[in-house]
């Protein structure tokens, strides 16, 4: 028992253990691959509506110096304009805002499907544990983050410098130009810098992404332990099964027991083989297999036979085509037509019938 506790992980998760995974909220996730696309998209919407923007907050300050003697008198303290200019500002970026929130929960979905897990959002009391919270801080798996993410600050860090470097000279040029060229030049050599930072976090982020799926993957593998204790949970212990198919039969077995009475003839192998057949030419087009089985289910197939003045007919050929080519229930097929034809006109005359 001790061996199965530790057999190695080496099989596929099963789309049960998948879908346990997903509803507590475990899934292939990078947040970096979040980061890295709303930076990008980010600031190019920053740099589509920046002229906009800078207008309506020109437009603003114009307003505000314009009429600053009537506002002093009315407001000295200025609480209330600034208090309005701060409300306008806040109204002239949350379109930026909400196009970054639409980003985000895009790359999300984009990520791992659109599914609300109510499981991790329950409050876990094995979090609030100092020493488990300390173990978790020092392990190894963090160890190698730290290193990784340093890493990764260091490839940034490095590529914002290339990226500052090759615009410094147009730094130089600054203090000639009019306000409105500064801003467009200022704007355009931040969002050639942050787009080039952007890139840079966005390879990082897909060999992130890259890496949460394989730890993933291989976090979700089980032993063959596993997968046969979720058959167990599933379909039920192989002891049960066997039980459920045994009394199965044993109805089954009852249902047929009790049908051999109306049966017209039951032909015989003769000790190994009983076949039960029923025949009513108003409702049935062919004779029907009532009954059959072999050895001790035949032999009690002719005793409740012998019991109800049933016939019991030796023909071992009819017999055993009738057990193989027939299940209970089913009609004669056309080929023994004539054969249990002729048995049941036997019968038919030993009971002073005629055949329908």
């Amino acid at each position: 028992m001790a061996e199965e506790n530790f057999q190695e992980r080496t099989e596929k998760a099963t789309p049960r253990r998948r879908r346990k995974a997903r509803e507590e909220g475990k899934v292939a996730r990078s947040v970096e691959l979040n980061s890295a696309i709303i930076i990008c998209l980010g600031f190019l919407t920053l740099y589509l509506a920046g002229p906009m923007m800078a207008t309506q907050i020109q437009n603003i300050m114009r307003h505000t110096m314009s009429n600053a003697p009537l506002i002093a008198a009315s407001d000295p303290t200025f609480v209330k304009v600034f208090g309005d200019n701060m409300l306008h500002f806040f109204s002239i970026l949350l379109p930026v805002f909400a196009v970054m929130v639409v980003i985000g929960f895009g790359s999300n979905v984009a990520q791992v499907g659109f599914q609300i897990t109510p499981k991790a959002l329950e409050p876990k009391l094995e979090k609030l544990d100092l020493v488990k919270g300390l173990k978790r801080l020092f392990s190894s798996r963090k160890l190698v983050e730290l290193v990784r993410d340093t890493v990764k600050l260091l490839i940034v860090f490095y590529v914002a410098y290339l990226a500052i470097r090759n615009e410094f000279d147009n730094f130089f040029l600054l203090p000639d130009m009019s306000t409105v060229q500064f801003g467009i030049t200022m704007g355009r050599l931040a969002l050639v810098i942050a787009l080039k930072i952007g890139a840079a976090i966005l390879v990082i982020a897909a060999l992130d992404y890259m890496y949460q799926r394989y730890d993933f993957e291989k976090s979700l593998k089980m032993s063959k332990q596993d997968i046969k204790d979720e058959n167990k949970d599933t379909e039920g212990s192989p002891q049960i099964k066997a039980r459920i198919r045994q009394m199965q039969r044993e109805m089954a077995r009852r249902r047929m027991m009790q049908e051999i009475p109306k049966a017209d003839v039951v032909i015989t192998n003769p000790t190994h083989l009983a076949v039960a057949l029923k025949y009513d030419p108003a409702e049935m087009q062919a004779p029907m297999v009532v009954a059959k089985g072999e050895r001790l289910i035949a032999e009690k197939i002719k005793e409740i036979a012998y019991e109800h003045d049933i016939p019991v007919i030796e023909d071992k050929p009819l017999a055993r085509a009738l057990f193989k080519m027939c299940d209970i229930g089913q009609l004669v097929p056309a080929n023994l037509y004539r054969a249990v034809a002729e048995v049941l006109a036997y019968v038919y005359r030993l009971k002073n019938k005629t055949l329908g």
